[in-house]
């Protein structure tokens, strides 16, 4: 799948919603795993650029998320890449995108680091 890198230079980034964890199957609680398997966490963001504002819905591994992120906090995002997406389910074809970073990290004063892998 090809990833495309997003430019956030321009951009003001604030937390829209608190980090909670990615939940790979429903019916179970199962929380997603990436491939080194490491927990993912799900951290929706206001992605504000001069032109337009979004809600960003981003994956990230659980060590990149900074403590205590709450609704307004304003935040950088560390290697954010968007990533296309399709499928097919019930014989419905359904296409997006994707966002994952690497890091979401607390810009308020006093914030705490990522924490530690």
């Amino acid at each position: 799948m090809r990833q495309i890198p997003v430019d956030t230079a321009n951009a003001t980034v604030m937390v829209a919603k608190a980090p909670q964890p990615k939940v790979k199957d429903r019916r179970t609680g199962e929380i997603a795993l990436d491939k080194d398997g490491t927990a993912l966490m799900v951290v929706e963001v206001m992605f504000s650029t001069p032109d337009e504002v979004e809600i960003l819905k981003l994956t990230v591994p659980e060590p990149g998320v900074s403590e205590d992120l709450a609704m307004g906090t304003p935040v950088v995002l560390t290697g954010l890449v968007a990533s296309p997406w399709e499928n097919e389910f019930n014989g419905q074809k359904r296409h997006g995108i994707a966002f994952r970073a690497v890091a979401v990290t607390s810009l308020a004063d006093g914030a705490s680091k990522p924490k530690a892998a």
